[in-house]
């Protein structure tokens, strides 16, 4: 059967980290106060010449390195981004042109936080009708360019950052590796507890973040073990079966609380939103590449993507490295 493989993954991170006791000094917050409620400890902040653009075409030529593959074999790139360079052209044909593999298909995706998932599952399913044969498939963001630094209930838990994988649509057997199944849901009704308050339509304003994060946390804790069990109904399995489950990086006890509602041990899942943040679609492949670059992460390992944004989206991926 074909399926997409797994082939590399890589990250991009700002070169300046701030920590909670520097964050401290210019919001009134404190780590300890930080690190109660979320988790967090520091983050990475996109200064001058750090784009979305520059991030995820760094973190593209990691993966393309980790997966020896040439840019110019790549003919699909999917960028999952809620903080794009410009409305338009799309990030991803910056990155493409930036990589010199200009003449095939890249464009964004905007599911926020859920947005590498989204842009998986697209590109998974382009790999196997045969309209790719490789992709790069990247989250991306610049997310303190939107933060409100006044507001300190939201701006301590974003970071920037970028994250890639590299796939190509192989002839497997039913036993092999690839993305073995997806789910995706959204439900606008929800939009309010986690939006932007601008966009060209709107305010021609790029606007702030803005989060009803009690409400949030309800939601995310039932929706992502909901769409965990359809992908494991999908393919069989059960949680016992998951080496490792890489959830979006949002907050330590969001993390938790899923992890027990699904009755696995927390020993599974792989955390970084400690030195992160909440690093919106670019946190999955980022915390990846960090589980499999210790070793935590191994060929043959059945690990499960899942993550939950503004809008609300959510969604989930179960894939054999």
């Amino acid at each position: 059967m074909i399926r997409s493989v797994f082939k590399g993954a890589g990250s991009a991170l700002p070169a300046n980290c701030v920590t909670n006791q520097e964050l401290a000094e210019r919001v009134d917050t404190s780590d300890e106060w930080i690190r109660e409620r979320t988790g967090i400890t520091c983050r990475h902040i996109a200064g001058e010449g750090e784009t979305t653009a520059s991030l995820a075409t760094e973190a593209a030529r990691a993966a393309l390195a980790d997966a020896g593959i040439e840019a110019s074999d790549v003919d699909l790139i999917v960028l999952a981004t809620a903080t794009p360079d410009s409305t338009f052209p799309a990030t991803a044909t910056k990155v493409q042109h930036a990589l010199g593999c200009n003449g095939g298909v890249a464009f964004d995706v905007a599911a926020v936080c859920s947005g590498f998932l989204y842009a998986l599952a697209t590109a998974d399913a382009m790999l196997r009708s045969g309209m790719a044969k490789c992709a790069l498939v990247i989250g991306a963001e610049t997310m303190s360019r939107i933060l409100d630094w006044e507001d300190r209930a939201t701006c301590v838990l974003f970071g920037d950052g970028a994250g890639a994988f590299v796939l190509r649509a192989e002839d497997v057997a039913e036993d092999g590796p690839g993305i073995l199944a997806s789910k995706l849901h959204a439900d606008g009704a929800h939009g309010e507890l986690l939006y932007v308050d601008g966009g060209p339509s709107t305010t021609g304003t790029v606007g702030k973040l803005r989060m009803k994060g009690r409400e949030v946390f309800r939601h995310a804790v039932v929706n992502l073990a909901e769409v965990l069990e359809e992908v494991l109904a999908a393919t069989g399995h059960k949680p016992a079966d998951i080496d490792w489950v890489v959830p979006h990086q949002a907050n330590l006890r969001i993390l938790d609380a899923t992890a027990r509602k699904l009755g696995l041990p927390i020993e599974k899942v792989v955390v970084t939103v400690d030195r992160h943040a909440n690093t919106s679609a670019a946190s999955v492949p980022l915390a990846f590449d960090v589980a499999r670059r210790d070793g935590r992460i191994k060929p043959g390992d059945l690990v499960m993507l899942e993550a939950m944004g503004g809008g609300f989206t959510w969604g989930a991926s179960l894939m054999r490295v």
